[in-house]
């Protein structure tokens, strides 16, 4: 009887505290995370990490009281339209960032697109302009503020991101010059791969 009552307190617990799991991601972490999927997403990460620290602080367990949740404050609904798992660190992370893109690509301004962030996209479009709502106005300057600052200084995961990939281009460009072939007919050039350009 004791050992169920124990086993029925520990689910209880483990049921009632999803946030002991969430907690788990440290700072450096999270910020390695948003500048990975920012690049992916064409997104600059120095822009992504201000909208990170200014919804969350970078904490994946934040919630809000409107029920906004994780890194980058996705509203679950939201979330499900984006068709990613906000309780999941890299599903939050990829779905903030969709989302401000899609909000960019909507208004074409990144202080538009932060407004619609905040406020949703019907706000900025009754207004043609950030919306005279005193919050969406300091969310929208704070993380200007950041960003300004993060183009000055940037973050040490961005800094550890471009050494990364300065490392892997140039061992490739190693590895091909070590490889000496011969052609065995002239091939046409390749076509320029299409790259997303940084918002």
């Amino acid at each position: 009887m004791i050992r169920k009552l124990v086993l029925f307190t520990i689910t209880i617990v483990f049921l009632l505290c999803p946030q002991a799991k969430a907690s788990q991601h440290s700072v450096s972490t999270v910020k390695e995370s948003i500048v990975k999927h920012s690049l992916e997403l064409g997104i600059d990460p120095a822009l992504a990490l201000s909208i990170a620290k200014s919804e969350s602080g970078f904490r994946h367990e934040a919630r809000s009281s409107h029920g906004a949740v994780g890194v980058f404050q996705l509203m679950p609904s939201t979330a499900r339209r984006l068709g990613v798992d906000p309780y999941c660190l890299s599903g939050n992370i990829k779905g903030g960032l969709m989302y401000y893109k899609k909000m960019y690509t909507m208004f074409g301004s990144t202080e538009l697109a932060l407004a619609a962030y905040n406020a949703g996209p019907g706000a900025v479009k009754k207004y043609n302009r950030v919306p005279p709502i005193g919050e969406t106005k300091r969310f929208v300057s704070n993380i200007m503020t950041e960003y300004t600052r993060q183009k000055s200084n940037p973050d040490p995961a961005i800094l550890k991101m471009k050494s990364t990939k300065l490392i892997v281009k140039n061992t490739a460009k190693n590895a091909n010059s070590a490889i000496k072939t011969k052609p065995s007919a002239p091939t046409a050039p390749a076509s320029p791969i299409p790259t997303q350009g940084i918002v």
